[in-house]
């Protein structure tokens, strides 16, 4: 069995799990290490659409990582790592070519600001969901990041305290899956 974007199932995995049905807290355990996380505003879901606020559940492979240099070092991981610039964005409008992947900002349609000053994409991993391929409506910038003060929900990604997410970057495999558990 092959995760989404042909990943072997064997591969290390990040596994997420919610605290309960339906919640928007849970935990991510990676090896060793475990990490309290922030989840979706409506929990998860299976059939994840465009602004149901919901994480999708599945495995999904690491796709590569972004940091804002000008507020943290380099962080070690084994996984592609671009520094972030001012204009960077990512597409959520379902109808463009672009759906779900990076632009540059100004950009003529509905695009989500990577360059963001509340340091919620301080550091960014690309999670491989809804990717390849990409169905229009699926759900779009489905990523780990660094989470709000509270541990307060997401739109649907799953956030972690900055330290705990930099330790995961580099604990992680190149090959490791996040498997959000139903």
């Amino acid at each position: 069995m092959k995760t989404q974007g042909g990943s072997p199932q064997q591969a290390p995995k990040i596994v997420v799990r919610s605290l309960s049905a339906g919640a928007t807290r849970g935990v991510v355990s990676y090896g060793n290490l475990r990490f309290p996380c922030a989840l979706g505003r409506t929990g998860r879901r299976s059939g994840k659409r465009e602004g149901d606020g919901a994480t999708p559940t599945g495995d999904f492979p690491l796709r590569s990582a972004y940091y804002r240099p000008d507020r943290l070092r380099r962080p070690q991981t084994r996984l592609s790592l671009t520094p972030l610039r001012p204009g960077d964005g990512w597409c959520d409008t379902t109808q463009d070519r672009n759906y779900n992947r990076p632009v540059r900002h100004p950009y003529p349609v509905s695009a989500e600001e990577m360059w963001r000053a509340d340091g919620l994409y301080d550091l960014v991993v690309v999670m491989g969901y809804n990717d390849r391929p990409r169905v229009k409506g699926r759900g779009s910038a489905v990523f780990m990041h660094v989470a709000r003060p509270g541990m307060l929900p997401t739109e649907g990604c799953v956030a972690l305290a900055r330290p705990h997410l930099e330790r995961l970057l580099q604990a992680v495999k190149r090959n490791a899956v996040v498997s959000v558990r139903p």
